[in-house]
């Protein structure tokens, strides 16, 4: 694989966190997990072949953890400040996957936001952060986001950023209990020399880098 993955690292801009996962999150998880039930199943991944049940919330940390740790993946959680609270509070997640070294250089990246935080620009951010540590840390050329086209509040995210659309995928992914088609979008690290926070923000402001345990 060849990448320079570290596992765990968060990494930090402002209110906004990423980082990884744990057990200790499950009740939070499960929460936000139910209350954006509807709003998350039409874009959610799914298994083609029949039988087998869904991995339990353990199976799952640990199964993000492993592939973390052997360099194919960034599992994080999007978390935000509460400045009421002084608490950071989960409002998504992020997944950097198919991490690939030597000449590709290359990297697949998903997400998804609570609802009730759309359009508040969360998810461009937390993209733009996930993009600049795999370009500037990673060493990563190439970040790629494939997205339904139906999935329009989706899509203004990758406009939003400048990624460039590559055209259509046919039977991509299954989702939702169906091969779907996606649309693929993509974006290399020379486009943006001064990093894709700086681009989408206009600030200087350098985003924190914290390894090990949040």
């Amino acid at each position: 694989m060849s990448t320079d993955v570290v596992w765990p690292v968060s990494v930090q801009w402002a209110q906004l966190t990423l980082r990884p996962l744990s057990m200790r999150d499950r009740t939070e998880w499960d929460s936000v997990r139910y209350r954006n039930r509807e709003w998350l199943e039409p874009w959610e991944a799914s298994n083609p072949l029949p039988g087998g049940d869904p991995p339990t919330f353990r199976q799952f940390v640990r199964l993000m953890r492993t592939q973390a740790r052997q360099g194919a993946s960034l599992p994080w959680l999007i978390t935000e400040l509460n400045p009421d609270t002084d608490r950071h509070e989960l409002v998504g997640q992020l997944s950097v996957s198919s991490i690939i070294g030597g000449s590709f250089r290359s990297a697949s990246l998903g997400y998804w936001v609570d609802a009730a935080q759309a359009g508040r620009g969360i998810a461009p951010m937390a993209v733009a952060m996930a993009t600049d540590y795999c370009f500037k840390h990673l060493h990563l050329h190439r970040m790629e986001i494939n997205i339904r086209p139906e999935n329009t509040k989706s899509l203004r995210v990758v406009e939003k950023l400048g990624f460039r659309d590559e055209g259509l995928r046919k039977d991509f992914l299954h989702i939702s209990g169906h091969w779907r088609d996606h649309r693929s979008f993509a974006l290399t690290s020379p486009e943006v020399p001064h990093g894709l926070v700086h681009r989408f923000t206009g600030s200087n402001v350098p985003m924190t880098v914290h390894r090990g345990r949040s």
